[in-house]
C-alpha cells in the first residue's frame, strides 16, 4: 500500500511539473544574475523545467514583455509611463511590479592601478557629448583625464559602458549627466548627451564582458552594477565618487549618489501561479533577506521593513497604475 502510495505522490509531482508553464524572463542584465540564480532555485523546488533567463537590458526587457512574450521583466530602474503606456495599448494590462533589493553604479578599472577619487561633475565632463567653455557649449575636447583635473590619472577617457537599451545607461544619463547639467548655466536645464567620439564605447547588455576588456585594457574604465565587482574583486577596482565608496553599506543607506532600486515585473495574467510562486521564492527570507543567498552573490538587500512589505505586496499582488508609475513605485 505504501509502495502504491508513493508512486501516485511521484505521478502527481511529475503531472503537476509536465502542466507546470515554462516561465519566460528577460531584461536588465544588472538583475540577471540574480534572477537566474533564483530561477534554479525554483527548478528545484518546483521539480520542474529551469525559467528561461535572458539578458537583454531593461529598455529590451520591457520591449518583449508588453508584447507578451515574457512572464516576467527584469528592470533595473522603475517602468516609464512611456512603457507603461505601450504595454496596456498592447493587452498587457495587469502588471505588478516588485522592488527586489538594491544595486548601485560603479565606475572600475584594471586592479593593478591605484583606486580613483573622482567628483560626479568630473565624471559628467568626461562623459559629456559637449562641455562649457566661455560661457558657451562646445564640442567635448577631452582626450585624456587629466585634463579635466591634474589629479586624475595621465589616461586616455576610454570607458567602456552599458548601450542605449540599458537601465544601467538611463540611471547614469538621470544621476550623472540630468543631475550634474542642471547646476550649470550653460545647459539651460539638463544635458543627457553622451559623448560619440569613440571615448564611451557601447559595450552591449554583457557586464562580463567589460570586465573582460577590462583585464586586457589596463588603462580603460568601466561602468556596470556593483554585483560584478563584488563578484570580481580579485581584477578589479571602483572609484569613489564624491568621497564615498560603493559598498553594501553606502548603497543601502543612499550616500552612495549612484545607488538604484531594483525591480522584477510580472504580468499578472500570463501564467499567475507560476509568476507569483516565482515571486515568493525570489522574496523568500532565505533569499532576500540580509545574510541570504542573493546578498552573498552582490544584492544589496531591502530592510527587514521593507522586505515584509514586500513579501506582502507579492501575497496582495497591487496592479500598477498610472500614479504609480508616475512616481517610480510599485505599491
Amino acid at each position: 500500500m505504501k509502495k502504491i502510495l508513493s508512486l501516485s505522490v511521484a505521478s502527481l509531482a511529475l503531472c503537476s511539473a509536465l502542466n507546470a508553464a515554462d516561465l519566460k524572463i528577460a531584461g536588465s542584465s544588472t538583475v540577471y544574475p540574480f534572477t537566474s540564480f533564483v530561477a534554479e532555485e525554483y527548478a528545484s523546488i518546483k521539480n520542474t523545467k529551469t525559467p528561461i533567463v535572458e539578458s537583454l537590458g531593461t529598455g529590451g526587457g520591457f520591449k518583449v514583455f508588453c508584447e507578451g512574450t515574457t512572464d516576467i521583466s527584469n528592470a533595473s530602474r522603475p517602468m516609464k509611463l512611456s512603457e507603461f503606456e505601450t504595454c496596456k495599448k498592447a493587452g498587457v494590462t495587469d502588471i505588478v511590479g516588485i522592488m527586489i533589493g538594491y544595486d548601485g553604479i560603479v565606475l572600475a578599472q584594471n586592479k593593478t592601478n591605484a583606486p580613483l577619487n573622482i567628483t560626479k561633475k568630473e565624471l559628467f565632463l568626461a562623459l559629456a557629448k559637449e562641455i562649457p567653455q566661455n560661457g558657451k557649449l562646445i564640442p567635448n575636447p577631452y582626450t585624456n583625464w587629466n585634463q579635466i583635473n591634474k589629479n586624475l590619472p595621465n589616461r586616455k577617457i576610454s570607458v567602456y559602458g552599458p548601450p542605449s537599451s540599458s537601465g544601467t545607461r538611463d540611471t547614469i544619463e538621470e544621476l550623472v549627466m540630468s543631475d550634474v547639467s542642471k547646476k550649470i548655466p550653460e545647459y539651460k536645464g539638463e544635458h543627457k548627451t553622451i559623448r560619440q567620439d569613440g571615448a564611451y564605447i557601447p559595450s552591449g547588455e554583457n557586464d562580463n564582458l567589460i570586465i573582460s576588456k577590462l583585464t586586457i585594457d589596463k588603462d580603460a574604465f568601466g561602468i556596470f552594477g556593483y554585483s560584478f565587482l563584488v563578484s570580481n574583486s580579485d581584477k578589479i577596482n571602483a572609484a569613489n565618487i564624491d568621497g564615498i565608496t560603493p559598498s553594501e553599506e553606502s548603497i543601502a543607506d543612499e550616500k552612495y549618489e549612484l545607488a538604484r532600486s531594483l525591480f522584477i515585473y510580472i504580468n499578472a495574467k500570463k501564467n499567475p501561479k507560476e509568476a507569483f510562486d516565482f515571486a515568493k521564492i525570489y522574496m523568500s527570507d532565505d533569499l532576500a533577506k540580509s545574510g541570504g543567498e542573493l546578498e552573498k552573490i552582490g544584492l544589496v538587500p531591502l530592510s527587514d521593513d521593507k522586505l515584509k512589505a514586500s513579501q506582502k505586496h507579492v501575497e496582495d499582488r497591487k496592479i500598477l497604475n498610472d500614479e504609480l508609475v508616475k512616481a517610480g513605485k510599485v505599491f
